[in-house]
């Protein structure tokens, strides 16, 4: 054969090679529900009130977690999280949560799942609530809030007509449509890629729980004509049904499908189809309704021939929220947080104990179960091992490849230890059975709840007084967190504020080279207690 006629041949073989590499690779799907109690999905709360057989589905057919958790008890931190498999505290987001004019959180140099899948040949796509802020253009002398949520002044501070920079785009996915964050927060409009899809050019507000006892709205401000709230998860769950149809038709490439929901968050409102079907009330109809919309992902999959090897996740960014309305749900005997103590925002694992699933039908066996202590942050560390990437040091800092839990090894751990991380920026650390949570309070909405320095009511200071400075909990014996233990173990304290300490200072929780934060943050500052115990 001569060297002409076989360079051809080369070619046709190289090209082959790689067509059967592209197809060994599986899909991923992450599904992340907005604000979904881990007690909210049956299959992890046999006494639960809501229907939720697609997700249970899921469950059954793959394997579910009952010990995974959100890095934070809320919404942009755990995105955050998510999206770079480090700790969202050690971002320039120290407390609470981005608006929906902020602009970018992650960092321009930062390698994300999309960009790392994107490189490895995968086609990306996000839709859905992205939460991490994307660049608007401004007014001349205006400006928005860069790390909160945005005033009731600079809901006008942005001319919408202008295209977008640092979107979703410019961070590993080659297509976005979605909302710019919660649905309670301007602007009230979708966007694809890097503009609006219509100029909201007209003023509006959402009811927060249509049809409650007392009623209240979102944030008034800048909404796209013909916008409403209850039509925002159908639209979402349409054109993630678009992405998975479209890649089933050109399977040269493998996908990824981020597919952050923007329910059963506030607004809480279900679509007419949905409204009383679960009897209880609206949330739990949203309920309902959200794991439909998982019903039509998981569906799609099937059609496009490509449920076998697509793993999938489906897991919420943090615990359910006191706007559910908890009295009702219990009165029907359903608790979304299962057996937790607390709620979205908390310290507590009620905050950030969340439902985790995976289902990967060629390697994850149907109906296991594993009970390790898992993170949302894992979920970068276990794609980049499912496809043989190496992660570079300067990535993924916090991310640990849950791979050979889904083969089935789920006696060993995978994990030394999880940070966790409150809305007011409580921090807490969780290795083995012992929780050590360095607040007084719940470091969020439930009770005791934190008391602001600005507060001088002087039964809430003496209140907040009274309680102890710390709280360590053993999970295995008070999983509801109720007695404790900082007395009795003092040399459990002291090791688990070393670790977190080690952490913080390698930039990394996980074996690798040493990296500085972007912010050092002073894990005690809310740490009201004598530090000089643990030194």
């Amino acid at each position: 054969m001569s060297a002409m006629t076989a360079r051809p041949v080369l070619l046709a073989l190289l090209a082959l090679a790689s067509a059967v590499s592209a197809a060994d690779k599986p899909n991923f799907v992450f599904i992340l529900c907005d604000d979904l109690g881990y007690g909210d999905v049956k299959a992890n709360n046999e006494k639960g009130k809501i229907s939720t057989p697609h997700m249970d589905r899921i469950a059954q057919r793959g394997m579910r977690f009952t010990d995974a958790h959100s890095s934070s008890a809320v919404c942009s931190p755990t995105r955050y999280g998510v999206m770079t498999g480090r700790y969202n505290w050690r971002s320039r987001l120290q407390s609470g949560v981005l608006g929906g004019l902020s602009p970018r959180l992650i960092e321009n140099d930062r390698m994300t799942v999309a960009s790392m899948l994107k490189q490895q040949g995968y086609k990306t796509a996000a839709v859905g609530k992205w939460h991490l802020g994307m660049d608007w253009v401004k007014f001349p002398g205006k400006e928005v809030s860069e790390l909160n949520i945005e005033t009731a002044e600079q809901v006008d501070s942005v001319d919408y007509s202008k295209p977008l920079t640092n979107t979703p785009i410019s961070v590993g996915f080659d297509t976005y449509f979605g909302i710019s964050a919660s649905l309670d927060m301007v602007p009230y409009c979708f966007i694809e890629n890097d503009h609006v899809t219509a100029n909201p050019t007209e003023r509006l507000k959402l009811a927060m729980n249509a049809g409650a006892n007392k009623m209240s709205f979102t944030r008034e401000g800048p909404g796209a004509p013909g916008f409403t709230g209850e039509s925002v998860l159908p639209t979402l769950t349409k054109k993630a049904i678009e992405v998975i149809a479209a890649n089933a038709k050109h399977k040269d490439k493998p996908f990824f499908l981020y597919l952050p929901l923007n329910a059963p968050h506030t607004p809480i409102l279900p679509t007419r189809e949905w409204q009383g079907k679960s009897g209880i009330n609206l949330y739990a109809d949203f309920v309902m309704e959200t794991d439909d919309a998982i019903g039509q992902v998981m569906k799609a999959l099937e059609d496009g021939g490509m449920a076998e090897n697509t793993v999938v996740v489906l897991t919420s960014d943090n615990g359910c929220s006191p706007s559910a309305d908890y009295p009702t749900l219990l009165k029907a005997g359903h608790n979304p947080s299962y057996v937790f103590r607390g709620t979205k925002a908390d310290i507590f694992d009620g905050g950030h104990r969340v439902p985790f699933m995976v289902q990967w039908p060629a390697v994850v066996k149907s109906g296991s179960v594993c009970n390790q202590t898992v993170c949302l942050l894992d979920f970068m560390a276990t794609a980049a091992d499912i496809i043989g990437f190496k992660v570079p040091d300067n990535a993924a800092e916090d991310s640990v490849s849950l791979l050979p839990v889904l083969k089935g090894d789920t006696d060993v751990p995978v994990r030394e230890a999880i940070v966790h991380h409150s809305i007011n920026g409580s921090f807490s650390i969780r290795q083995g059975n012992w929780k050590l949570e360095l607040c007084p309070d719940s470091g969020g909405w439930s009770e005791p709840r934190p008391v602001p320095a600005k507060v001088k009511a002087k039964a809430k200071l003496e209140a907040a007084a009274k309680l102890p400075p710390i709280q360590l909990y053993d999970m295995t014996t008070d999983v509801s967190e109720q007695k404790n233990v900082t007395t009795e173990h003092p040399e459990v304290v002291k090791r688990l504020v070393e670790l977190l300490k080690k952490y913080v200072a390698d930039g990394r929780s996980t074996p690798g080279v040493a990296q500085r934060n972007t912010v050092d943050p002073d894990i005690w500052k809310f740490a009201k207690w004598d530090r000089s115990s643990a030194d």
